[in-house]
């Protein structure tokens, strides 16, 4: 089983691999509109990494840690969007041939940010999950490097590489509110975290609609949801597979967690865009509404603003309109 401990080791190995390769993200202090009467958080902005993503780091370590022989054989991976564009980036950077996979249903906005990274795309009837598993069997068959959007400790690796950087910016940081899918971002956080200082508590944030690493660790064995409800919170939507290495992680590192609604997270993506003009996404927009919504506020709470990437129109309704 990997361990907190291995996963540090990875973070550590891919903070030398990656570092020409990504930004060094900052972190602002934001009121949010006064929703929390002037007691301030704080942001950190992986909004502004490459491809407007965390997911930029662990799949730039990923490519980077292949073999020649591998890079040979060329990858597969399945994405929503965010970790497509953080993989297509990479194959870009280093000349490896590969396959995106994406359900029908993945955001136009990043169809067409992956399709302007010349990226060989395929798409999927089906879940994000159901597109996972059915990617990760054609990389079976064809021999093909399989490049899991989480289940891999490179991929985990390279996005724990935010947690440096948090523990040099804010070392008074008390607690780090972080969107959950698929858990590759929390376990990689969590991991260098906890190792540094065990008090700092991690929130583990999802939506309402699409709560399965949730569930999942109150039943203390992977859940699959029967039913996938729309959710603004693309980015994080889908299950996880039965053997991921993250569900162990997520269940041993993350303290306590919040659920926010469809609308907690509209209005989140609203407030940040009036205090800081600022376009946010909706799996950024649930770590935001689960800070305004957790008790016990402090000057010491940091919010991971994980992505950027929402088409403009949609952005528009729930910013505008009655999301």
């Amino acid at each position: 089983m990997i361990t907190p401990g291995d996963i540090v080791r990875e973070v550590e190995e891919a903070e030398h691999r990656i570092r020409p390769y990504i930004r060094k993200t900052k972190i602002i202090p934001s009121t949010i509109g006064g929703l929390r009467e002037g007691n301030p958080l704080f942001l950190k902005l992986e909004n502004e990494q490459y491809t407007g993503s965390f997911k930029a780091r662990g799949g730039i370590n990923k490519v980077l840690s292949l073999n020649e022989a591998e890079r040979d054989r060329g990858v597969i991976t399945a994405s929503t969007g965010n970790h497509g564009m953080g993989v297509a980036r990479a194959l870009g950077l280093t000349g490896v041939k590969g396959s995106i996979f994406l359900p029908n249903s993945a955001s136009p906005v990043k169809i067409e940010k992956l399709k302007a990274l010349n990226a060989q795309l395929k798409f999927v009837d089906g879940t994000p999950l159901n597109t996972e598993l059915y990617a990760k069997q054609i990389a079976k068959d064809s021999g093909a490097i399989w490049i899991s959007p989480y289940n891999d400790p490179k991929i985990i690796g390279g996005q724990g590489t935010v947690a440096l950087e948090i523990l040099k910016q804010m070392p008074g940081v008390r607690r780090i509110f972080i969107t959950v899918g698929g858990g590759g971002f929390v376990s990689g956080v969590a991991s260098v975290i906890k190792n540094e200082d065990p008090t700092i508590d991690i929130i583990g944030c999802v939506p309402e609609n699409s709560p399965e690493m949730y569930l999942s660790v109150q039943a203390g064995h992977i859940v699959h949801l029967e039913e996938e409800k729309d959710t603004l919170s693309d980015g994080s939507a889908g299950g996880a597979e039965d053997d991921s290495i993250t569900f162990p992680l997520c269940a041993e590192l993350i303290d306590d967690w919040v659920l926010v609604s469809e609308r907690e997270i509209a209005e989140a993506m609203r407030a940040v865009y009036s205090e800081h003009d600022m376009v946010i996404e909706g799996s950024a927009g649930v770590a935001v509404a689960a800070c305004l919504k957790y008790g016990g506020e402090t000057e010491q709470d940091l919010v991971i603003v994980c992505g950027g990437n929402i088409e403009i129109g949609r952005f528009q309704e729930v910013v505008f309109g009655d999301v």
